[in-house]
Formats: C-alpha cells, structure tokens, sequence
C-alpha cells in the first residue's frame, strides 16, 4: 500500500476491483513534473532549503479532481516531504493568556442575547453575534477560556447539542429559518476574531447556503446511477489506507483537501451530529500532537425541518482542516485557492497514520 500522496496514481490502478472502480467514477488523478535549472549562485541557498539542487531538479506533481462535486487539489512531492513546523507557539500561548478575562469569560455581561434567549450546555451558553451573517447568528462561548485546551468526545458531545439547541429556540422564532450550520475557527488564522474558546451557529431561510446544497445535489444525482457517493467516497478512502472509523463515524485524510491536512468525517444517514463527536475530538487531538494550533471546523446538516427536498441520503458531515502557523505572516490561501485549485504541502497518508494513532 502506498505511504505518499505523489503515489497516488499507482496505488489506485492497484486497488481490488470494486473500489477501483469507485475510485474511476469519483476522481481523476494524473501526475505531470516538473524542470527547473537553477543558477550556481543559488545551489547554497537550494541545499539549505531542500538538502541538495537534485531534490529541485525535477519536482513530481500529482494532480487530484473530484469529478462530482469539482474539488481539486495539486500535491508536490518536494512540498510534502517538507516538515511543517510551528514556528510561534510561545507566541500564541502568551496571547491566550493575555486574553483572560475577555468578554466572553463573562458572558452574560460581556455579551447579547438571542431574541429567544441563551442556551446552556454543561461546557459553554449561547450569545448573539454583534455582527452578523445572517438573521440568525449565534455564539456558542466555551466554558474553557484556553481554545487550546485539550477536548474530549463528552465535551465536543456536548458542544453539538447545544448548538443543536440552539438551531430549535430559531427554528420556533422562525420555521423558515430551518438550515442550521456550525463553524469552528480557531484562533485568528482561523478567522476567530476572539481568542476565548467558542464555536458559531447560523439558521438561514429559503434554501441552505450554496455550498451545502450543492453536495445534496451532486450526490443526489450521483445516486441516481452510480449508487450513494458518500459510500463511495469512503470505499476509495479506505481502500487506499486513508480512512478510520472512529464509533460508527467514517473519518477520511481528504485526497482532494481544501487545504493542509483536512479531515472529512461521515456520520450515518439519520444519525445526529453528536455521533461525530468522538471522531472530531479524535481529529482536534491528531491536530494538537501534529503541532496544529489554528483550524476551522464545520458542520453540514440536513434541516432541522422538511423542506419538501430529499436529504434521506445526506449524513452529518463535518470538515476540518489546519490553517497553519498563527505566527506566520504569509496566508495560506492565495488566487489559486480562490480561483483555481488548492495547492497543497502536506501528505494525507501521513495525516492519515496520526488519526489512527
């Protein structure tokens, strides 16, 4: 079984049968490489980067499109051999601290209410954000001031089932406001504007937002002659060495990332979100013992009432990914994230290791 992103094309032709063939309809994969001459001037420079000028010489680029949903992904054998160090970690743990006693350490002073009021769990209570995305746009502030703070399945558990409370109080304020979606950024690299623990829930009308209704749709129209594609996913997943269950979730090291390291988790069609909880603590603890300080999660939902659509094939899905050094001053994203296709420096088959542990 292959160990490398860059082997990717080659270990698929040598899957058995049905998961090839999964694999064939859901991805194209081709790799190309790469040719650079460089000057004598610049050899010291290249060794001290990359270890020598060969290592540079010629570069193996493996090319990764989800033909359903149209992910894609460009993964350098140069880039995925690199070690990804945090370079500011004392950095951050110095600005957590400084951060103790924000607003959000005191919650019911420092911050709004929802109109329907606050929701309590056992780990953390709703708030209103002041500025909003949508209608309905809330908070959830964690007990736990530290966002670096070790988590567990009992605490994410809790976590989703306030947030799913909190979705219900708007969905009887307003029973169009039924497609609820929650997101995790944390720490600024993340887009965490506050640096105290806590996640963020929106309930939008009229349709879910764009990027959740479209995967309804293409795996609706995959199921319609291919059979269900997030089973297929998984098969590929699995069969390549890249995927792990973690109590009844199906948790996958994406091959077509939407950056560094992302993570796809699969609940069961039906299921509630809180049965990711153990598979999503297990990621943020992989996260933590990799060196990843800033990440984004988020949760894909089926409304929390019928919409007259079929959603009978559409899981709880989270998706979470490391968004890099918060000390680093370059962004991870640039045009051809935005534009194109995500460029990518790390391996998911070594991601893949550290979430089985």
């Amino acid at each position: 079984m292959t160990r490398s992103i860059v082997d990717l094309e080659d270990a698929i032709a040598n899957l058995p049968a049905q998961s090839r063939a999964a694999a064939g309809r859901l991805f194209t994969v081709s790799t190309t490489i790469g040719r650079l001459d460089a000057p004598p001037e610049m050899h010291a420079w290249i060794t001290k980067l990359f270890g020598s000028v060969d290592a540079v010489r010629e570069q193996r680029i493996v090319r990764v499109t989800n033909e359903i949903t149209f992910e894609g992904a460009l993964f350098n054998d140069l880039r995925a051999m690199r070690p990804m160090e945090v370079k500011g970690a004392d950095e951050v743990r110095q600005t957590v601290a400084a951060a103790a006693n924000d607003p959000f350490d005191h919650p019911l002073t420092g911050t709004p209410a929802d109109s329907f009021g606050r929701i309590e769990g056992e780990h953390g209570i709703t708030a209103s954000n002041v500025a909003k995305y949508d209608g309905y746009h809330g908070v959830l502030v964690f007990t736990e001031h530290d966002p670096l703070a070790p988590v567990d399945a009992e605490t994410i558990r809790d976590h989703l089932t306030t947030t799913r409370r909190w979705g219900e109080a708007a969905l009887a304020a307003d029973p169009a406001a039924r497609y609820l979606f929650v997101m995790w950024n944390c720490l600024w690299r993340a887009g965490g504007s506050i640096v105290h623990g806590h996640m963020q829930m929106t309930a939008t009308r009229g349709q879910h937002y764009p990027k959740v209704e479209a995967l309804r749709r293409q795996a609706l129209a995959y199921s319609a002659s291919e059979g269900d594609y997030f089973d297929d996913l998984w098969l590929v997943h699995s069969a390549l060495g890249l995927g792990t269950e973690i109590e009844g979730a199906r948790a996958m090291a994406s091959i077509v990332p939407i950056k560094e390291r992302e993570v796809l988790i699969l609940g069961r069609p039906g299921a509630a979100e809180t049965s990711l909880a153990p598979a999503i603590a297990r990621t943020v603890a992989t996260y933590r013992a990799l060196g990843v300080m800033s990440y984004n999660m988020a949760l894909y939902l089926p409304p929390l009432s019928p919409d007259g659509e079929d959603w009978r094939r559409f899981p709880p899905i989270a998706r979470l990914v490391d968004r890099g050094d918060p000390a680093n001053k370059t962004s991870d994203i640039g045009a051809m994230e935005l534009y194109a296709a995500s460029v990518i420096a790390s391996d998911p088959f070594r991601l893949a290791d550290a979430l089985r542990g």
